[in-house]
């Protein structure tokens, strides 16, 4: 029987605490995996941790074994479209370090956020939308220049939460060499059907992210955990013409046994690569 691990991608979220990013790789071979999405976090992955042997490695190591398909980071740490300078002159610095270690690892892309807003008295919005260009501004032509490609997400923490406010900007900005991350579950918690968030992004598509919540508490629990609806996806993932890997960003303390059993309950549902 063909290991359905192989139709699907995972996101080392759960694991950065319990080794480093070249552990968590040859762990995911293993298992069957068909790809990876590596997180940075201080002793997991950091830039300032690596050297060029290590980086050399680490590269060959997902070049032979597990293909990166992107990179990630906890976007919650840091904001390039924050109130204070110098605030953005931090997570901007943080971030060119980031895209400059994806191109050196080979990732296909880097998912960035675009930014969030004070909860209690957002800054308007055409000021967050200008701290986010001058971002891109930096990131775009260096992303280019390294080989990998800017992968915004749609996050509910983030000034541009809905795929529409998401798709609004970017196509503003007039690049078309950035695309879109569209994570299903973040869609399901602010109320988004995935299937038509998925639709209007389907022209910047790169990536997937699947993982569970309800819409009463955020999360991104193993798949059967909340209530994210899987009805209608594989169609919507056909008609858009999505080619990539589903991927995995599910976070449990158990996770090489829950990120398996999402696995079967998307193939289930026919969403992956090979179901």
């Amino acid at each position: 029987m063909t290991n359905p691990a192989a139709g699907f991608a995972v996101n080392t979220y759960s694991y950065i605490f319990g080794g480093s990013a070249a552990d968590t790789v040859a762990r995911l071979a293993d298992q069957g995996y068909g790809g990876v999405e590596l997180m940075f976090f201080p002793g997991h992955l950091w830039p300032a941790e690596l050297d060029a042997s290590r980086l050399r490695g680490l590269r060959d190591l997902c070049e032979s074994r597990l293909r990166l398909v992107a990179v990630n980071m906890p976007n919650v740490d840091i904001n390039v479209a924050a109130a204070a300078e110098e605030m953005r002159a931090y997570s901007l610095d943080l971030l060119t370090k980031f895209v400059r270690c994806a191109g050196e690892l080979g990732a296909g892309g880097i998912v960035v956020g675009p930014g969030k807003p004070n909860p209690l008295f957002p800054m308007p919005r055409e000021r967050m939308v200008s701290h986010f260009y001058r971002a891109l501004d930096v990131l775009a032509p260096l992303a280019r220049q390294v080989g990998t490609e800017l992968l915004i997400e749609n996050m509910p923490f983030a000034f541009l939460p809905d795929a529409e406010s998401l798709m609004q900007v970017v196509d503003a900005y007039g690049d078309d060499g950035i695309r879109v991350i569209y994570d299903v579950a973040n869609a399901h918690f602010i109320g988004e059907a995935p299937t038509e968030g998925m639709r209007r992004v389907r022209d910047r598509l790169s990536l997937l992210h699947f993982s569970d919540t309800t819409r009463l508490s955020y999360k991104h629990d193993p798949l059967g955990q909340g209530d994210v609806p899987l009805a209608g996806l594989a169609k919507a993932m056909k008609e858009v013409g999505y080619g990539e890997l589903p991927m995995l960003e599910v976070i449990s303390h158990h996770p090489d046994a829950d990120i398996a059993d999402s696995c079967l309950r998307l193939q289930q549902a026919g969403l992956g690569r090979h179901g």
